[in-house]
Formats: structure tokens, sequence, C-alpha cells
């Protein structure tokens, strides 16, 4: 889909006309809610994407994939992600909608600092 036909859809349902979405289009809407959630768990914990990455036995692109919604992991990656996070993993698929919700295991851990005191964050 290109963005004069992504305008087109948006402007049609922002009218209330009825849109039919395609599979690819749905599939995509759940890829990208996911990797949203993964970037606000891995904010909140302070982490870069290396971190991240070490912590599930992943690379760093193999996160950025799946923050950008480029990658569907599998399940037996999806358990590696929520560990690494340290949150179990809630997920919603309801037809053209979805949520993906990582809940924290206890209390929060305080934001991963470097050396010099500073966040780790990237």
């Amino acid at each position: 889909m290109n963005h004069s036909q992504w305008t087109t859809r948006r402007t049609r349902k922002l009218l209330g006309e009825t849109v039919d979405e395609s599979p690819a289009y749905i599939e995509a809407g759940h890829a990208f809610a996911l990797g949203q959630a993964v970037y606000d768990r891995r904010s909140v914990l302070g982490l870069s994407q290396v971190k991240l990455a070490q912590r599930a036995d992943m690379t760093q692109s193999q996160i950025s994939r799946i923050e950008a919604g480029d990658s569907v992991p599998t399940l037996p990656l999806l358990t590696r992600l929520a560990k690494a996070l340290d949150a179990s993993l809630t997920i919603d698929l309801d037809d053209a909608t979805s949520t993906f919700v990582f809940t924290a295991h206890g209390t929060e851990p305080p934001p991963e600092t470097g050396l010099d005191g500073r966040s780790s964050a990237a």
C-alpha cells in the first residue's frame, strides 16, 4: 500500500465509510502493535536494543526489526523476549485489532545505568 492509498483509506475511515481491510493489512497492524509493546517495555526498563538482545540471546537487528513491525517472532522467541523483559506477555487478537501487553513481574527494577551513572537506554 502506498502513501496515497493509505491517505485515501484513512480519510474514508474518518468520514465513517466502511473500509475493507486485507489480511496483509491486518497482519501488519498486529506486527506493529507487538513492536510497540516491545519498545514500550524496553524503554520502561531503560534498556538499549543491544542490551535487550543480549538478554534474549538475539541480535540487535532482530530487536530492531520486531520493534519496527518488520518481523513476527515465533512463540519460543516471544517467550525469550518476555523473560528478557522481566514480564508476562498477554496477546489478544480479535479480527482487525490486536493488543500485546507486557506485565512486569513483581516490582520494577531501576533502569540500568552505565559506568558513568547515566541510563544505558538508546
